[in-house]
């Protein structure tokens, strides 16, 4: 019989990364607002024009991990909140866990779109495919 509560280790730590490109983000923010002498109002509708790349990039990132992984948050809530963990969702969950930074550290440091989309893909691949666990498991009570 497998521990439900494995699944929350990869969401965890996931939302700790989170929690991590976000101060990222904040830094890289103060630092080009001061780099640019930009003030507070130029903030009103988002980043002006001038807001250099590595800014842009750590948003971005940020953003990212705001979209795609909240289907995992549900998925892997869901697969423990009704005790449907199997082997199968828990290492689709660790994958998804390490797909999601290797994606963030493509992104936030040389950026190859190629590379980063190869990531990405793969990661919705397997969110996707916890997902599909949920579903059959639910379906199937």
């Amino acid at each position: 019989m497998m521990n439900d509560t494995a699944i929350l280790l990869p969401m965890i730590g996931l939302a700790w990364w989170t929690a991590g490109v976000y101060l990222i983000a904040v830094r890289r923010r103060l630092r080009g607002a001061q780099t640019l002498g930009l003030r507070m109002e130029s903030y009103n509708l988002g980043e002006p024009d001038s807001t250099p790349a590595y800014v842009r990039q750590a948003n971005r990132n940020i953003l990212n991990l705001f979209e795609m992984p909240v289907l995992y948050y549900f998925t892997g809530t869901l697969l423990f909140v009704t005790d449907n963990v199997s082997e199968t969702a828990l290492a689709l969950a660790w994958a998804y866990f390490v797909l999601r930074i290797a994606h963030s550290l493509i992104h936030l440091t040389y950026n190859r779109v190629l590379h980063r989309s190869i990531v990405f893909a793969a990661s919705a691949v397997a969110g996707l495919l916890m997902l599909a666990e949920l579903t059959v498991a639910l379906l199937s009570n």
